[in-house]
This record gives C-alpha cells, sequence and structure tokens, in this order.
C-alpha cells in the first residue's frame, strides 16, 4: 500500500476514503447551522403538519421508492450513520464512524468493523442488535427480494456479529462510496421479517417498526399519515407529539394551505418559484432559498423506437427554450445545466457544451437523420412517428405549463408531444419504476449522500425494467459509461475521481439519454417557531432530523 493511500484511508471519518469526503461535495445550505434561541421541551408537545404534493406510498425502506418516501424512512428509522446539513458523516446506530485510526476499516479498505450502540430499542420494544444488521444487509442481496438498491451491498461478504453489539464484514473488493451509501441504509428487525415468510409481501411494509424517533401512528391512505413520538429513543428529541404529512396534490391548494396555516412545513415539491415573493410577503413564516441537489429534466425512455436514433434526442434537445422556461415559468430561480451533478458538487463538470435553442438547427437535424414529416405533418422513418406521451403528476402546474410550452416547441419542428398526466401513486408506481412512459417531466436527486457514484440511475445492472436493481428507469445502457462508474466506486482518489465522472458526464451529455432543464433552487417554507429545522442538501428529505423540532 502506498503512502498516499494510507494517508487518503485516515482522513477524518474516512470520508477522504470514500470518495471526496461527503463533507466537500456539496457548500454548506445557504442558512448554515441553527441558532437555538430557545430550549426544548422536557417533553414532546404539540405537532407539526409537513403538506406534501406527492403520498408516500412504501414504506419499507429497503424496497424501490421515490424521493418523497425518504420523509417516513428517516422519521421510522435509523441507518448506522447519518450524513448532516454540513456534510459531515455522523453515528447513528453506530458509536462511531470506522476509520483506520479506531480499527473500524483496514488499510486496504476491505476489512470493516462497526460498533454499535447498546441503549437502542425497535418501537415494540425488542433490543435492537448486531442481528438486525447482518439481517439488512443480507435480505438487500438476497436475489427474491425486490430491492431499491443493491450497489456496493453485492460485495459484502463474511458478515460476522461478533457481540450483540459488534459487527464485521468483509468487501470483496474496495468499494469508495459504501460509507456514504450507509448513511441511507436504514436498518430493518430481523423478528419481524425474518418470521414474515416473504418479506415483499410482509405487513411490515404497510405498518412498519423502526428504531426512529417517531413510531407509526395512523394513515388515511390519500389523505394523510400520522406518527407519534418514540418515548424510548435513543438519541436526542423527539420534541413534537406527532408529525403529520398530509398529501396535497394540487401545488396551488398546498401553498394556499400554507398561507392559510393549515400546514406548518412545505415539503417536496416546495413552494412553487411563482409563489415565491408571496411567500415572502407572509407575517410569521420563514422563507429561504436553498440549492438542491435536484435536476429536472426530461427523461426519455430509451426503449422506444423513435428515442434509439441519437439525431433525435439531439433535435429534441434544440428544440427546447430553457431561456424561457426558467425565466418565465419558474421566475429566474433555477439555473440551467448539462448534467445529472449538482452545481455544488466538486464533481460537477462546469466544460460541457451549453445547450443552443435552436428550431432551425432541430429540423436539420432531423431531415439529415431521414425523418420526414408525413400528411399530418407529423414526422416519420420506417414506419416509426415521432410521436410520444409526457406526464407527469397532476396538479403540477408550473410542469404542466412546462408541458404546454414544450408541445408547443416540438410541434414546430414535427413532433407530436401528447400530455398524460397521471395522480402520484400511479405516476410514480410501476409507470415509473417499471419505465411504462414514454417520456417523464421529472426532477431527480442522482446522488446519495453526496457522493458521485451514479452507478443507481445509469448502469446497465440498474435497470429495474430488465430485471435489475436500481432506478436506471430510462434504460440507459452504455459500455464505456458502466465500465467509468465501476471505476470510480472502486476508486479512492479525490482527483482521479473527478476525472471519472467528468468523462462520465461528457459521454452522458453527448448522448442525452435525458434532456435536463435545470438545477433547482428550492423555497422552503415553514411557520415562524418552528426551531431545529435545517435543510440538508445531502439528504432526500426535509424531515431528516424531525427529532430535533419543537415549537419555542
Amino acid at each position: 500500500m502506498t503512502k498516499d493511500l494510507k494517508t487518503q484511508l485516515s482522513r477524518r471519518h474516512a470520508l477522504g476514503m470514500m470518495g471526496a469526503g461527503a463533507a466537500a461535495l456539496f457548500t454548506p445550505n445557504l442558512l448554515g447551522r441553527p441558532a437555538f434561541a430557545q430550549t426544548p421541551p422536557d417533553s414532546p408537545t404539540g405537532r407539526v403538519i409537513v403538506g406534501l404534493s406527492q403520498e408516500p406510498t412504501v414504506f419499507n425502506p429497503l424496497m424501490p421508492k421515490i424521493e418523497v418516501d425518504d420523509n417516513v424512512h428517516f422519521s421510522i428509522f435509523d441507518a448506522l450513520f447519518r450524513i448532516d446539513a454540513t456534510g459531515e458523516i455522523v453515528p447513528n446506530l453506530a458509536t462511531e464512524v470506522p476509520t483506520l485510526e479506531n480499527g473500524g476499516i483496514s488499510e486496504d479498505g476491505l476489512e470493516w468493523r462497526v460498533r454499535l450502540r447498546e441503549d437502542v430499542k425497535w418501537h415494540d420494544g425488542e433490543p435492537f442488535t448486531a442481528e438486525d444488521v447482518k439481517f439488512t444487509l443480507e435480505l438487500i442481496v438476497d436475489p427474491d427480494f425486490r430491492a431499491w438498491r443493491t450497489s456496493g451491498h453485492d460485495l459484502v461478504r463474511d458478515i460476522t456479529v461478533v457481540s450483540p453489539t459488534e459487527i464485521s464484514w468483509r468487501m470483496e473488493e474496495p468499494f469508495a462510496p459504501y460509507l456514504s451509501f450507509l448513511t441511507e441504509t436504514f436498518i430493518v428487525p430481523a423478528h419481524i421479517l425474518a418470521a414474515a415468510g416473504n418479506p415483499n409481501e410482509a405487513p411490515f411494509n404497510l405498518q412498519p417498526v423502526g428504531t426512529g424517533a417517531f413510531k407509526w401512528g395512523e394513515r388515511t391512505a390519500g389523505d394523510n399519515l400520522t406518527l407519534v413520538a418514540n418515548p424510548d429513543y435513543h438519541g436526542n428529541g423527539p420534541y413534537i407529539e406527532e408529525l403529520i404529512f398530509r398529501y396535497i396534490p394540487d401545488m396551488t391548494v398546498l401553498f394556499t394551505q400554507f398561507q392559510s396555516g393549515s400546514i406548518d412545513v412545505v415539503g417536496r415539491s416546495y413552494i412553487t418559484q411563482d409563489n415565491y415573493e408571496a411567500a415572502q410577503a407572509l407575517p410569521d413564516r420563514q422563507v429561504d432559498l436553498v440549492p438542491a441537489p435536484s435536476v429536472e429534466s426530461i427523461y426519455l425512455n430509451l426503449e422506444r423506437p423513435q428515442f434509439q436514433d441519437p439525431a433525435v434526442r439531439q433535435a429534441l434537445y434544440h428544440a427546447l427554450d430553457r431561456a424561457s422556461i426558467i425565466d418565465v415559468l419558474y421566475y429566474g430561480l433555477p439555473k440551467a445545466t448539462e448534467t445529472f451533478m449538482p452545481p455544488q458538487s466538486m464533481y460537477y463538470h462546469d466544460g460541457l457544451p451549453s445547450q443552443e435553442f435552436n428550431l432551425d438547427r432541430a429540423r436539420e437535424i432531423l431531415d439529415e437523420a431521414g425523418w420526414m414529416p408525413g400528411s399530418d405533418g407529423v414526422r416519420e422513418k420506417d414506419g416509426v412517428r415521432l410521436e410520444f406521451t409526457n406526464s407527469t403528476t397532476t396538479g403540477a402546474h408550473l410542469r404542466e405549463q412546462t408541458q404546454q410550452f414544450v408541445q408547443q416547441t416540438f410541434a414546430e419542428i414535427g413532433v407530436r408531444m401528447n400530455i398524460e398526466n397521471m395522480p402520484a401513486a400511479v405516476m410514480w408506481g410501476d409507470h415509473w419504476v417499471l419505465s411504462q412512459f414514454d417520456t417523464v417531466m421529472v426532477g431527480i436527486t442522482y446522488l446519495i449522500a453526496a457522493d458521485p457514484d451514479v452507478t443507481n440511475r445509469f448502469h446497465t445492472d440498474a435497470i429495474a425494467a430488465q430485471g435489475g436493481n436500481g432506478s436506471n428507469t430510462g434504460q440507459y445502457s452504455n459500455p464505456e459509461v458502466d465500465a467509468l462508474l465501476e471505476k470510480g466506486a472502486r476508486t479512492f482518489d479525490p482527483e482521479e475521481r473527478k476525472a471519472i465522472y467528468r468523462e462520465a458526464q461528457e459521454i452522458i451529455r453527448g448522448e442525452l439519454p435525458f434532456l435536463p432543464l435545470f438545477s433547482y433552487t428550492q423555497v422552503y417554507g415553514r411557520k415562524a417557531g418552528l426551531e431545529g429545522f435545517v435543510p440538508n442538501t445531502n439528504t432526500r428529505s426535509e424531515t431528516w432530523n424531525a427529532a430535533s423540532w419543537y415549537w419555542s
């Protein structure tokens, strides 16, 4: 082992080993650390109502899910570690983050040893032990289990329960993002799921039991979900009695309820940009602009024959008037981007070609590729028409306006885009997860705990519709990108990783498996007096630290 690698492996909290250090990946959020002017109550009191535009429906945190589900997962479950708002990985169920210094990780990065808290109980009163960690890691890679993500976990070997409070394993080969991945690998109870027979159909999946700050309360499907304070929580808090998620699919209604005080926090998809000025003027409200890791785009299903032609994808990109979409519809708050990597990341490639809105060039590309207008003006080639549907959630009015605008410009180049929007539960169910769509207008957070690995989104083996495990819903497949992602996941030097992921961004930008629109700047809104609320750009959940919330 070289001296340089030893140095990398020795960095604080092993962040250097895990690929540049999660703390360095994002700049601190605009709000910084919270200044607690008040003292939390001695016992839980009051409630917080979080308004969501999409309904959480997946309650087993290891199964295929979407971002809104994590609001529930972060509240009910714990991981071994978590990543805070500054980007630092800190212990959660573990007593410390493994490093070379504390003996948690070997010099070659293959041998892992994690020490666990001994004061943790499941919500049903059973003690949490290393057996639960072993069960979770083994369940994720069980071929009969529908896992959300297996990347990294499939390299774990020889899991050994050393004691109830200590577990060890061996990595088949070094995997740079694994510590970051473990911050979003929620541990599930072995004593419940092992006895369930088929974990895919277990009652647990509808009424989960975790170790987190909040316990399952009551759910009214299509309307709300109530979580209640866990009095035996091992950490600080919780300080509120109830955490309520209210499902409000219409974004205009969501903001109206924030105006009226019916909800306390606007969760995903936050306050829409067109309501930013109105939100700022509300009394007794705290409204903040926060750079977000999500990228808005038009996602293409590359298994559809029209999108398999690169010329079509290039022409469609030239036909996107992004400047008008950003400036007129989104009030200039988002920033145009050419990649999936958020601008806050040290891995962001700022030298990619800039998109040019040029309808003449779009027509020229299609002409040269042999896509000729038919009798109705819609282009076709070899019996395939340039006609497809675009979908998003009903009630997302800015996206709906964007769809209509794009529909018009696409029509000018001989492309027919039909709009078929759906309720969120349908939209983000099998329609999205199993790639049953033509195109989708969607905002995606590609990174996991700020690590640059995007295997879950772009590797061929992550195509769920083709039997893979992951979220490659666009069904993108490129052997060169696959090789780069595999190399990046096994590379520890930050600068080497940067070069690898920059190259991957260049290839993906050239091939345009999706059409990027912009990188989000989110408008966070909450009632004044809600203390402890801190946006965290390194997670996919506003409630990542709901245990710390309280009313002043």
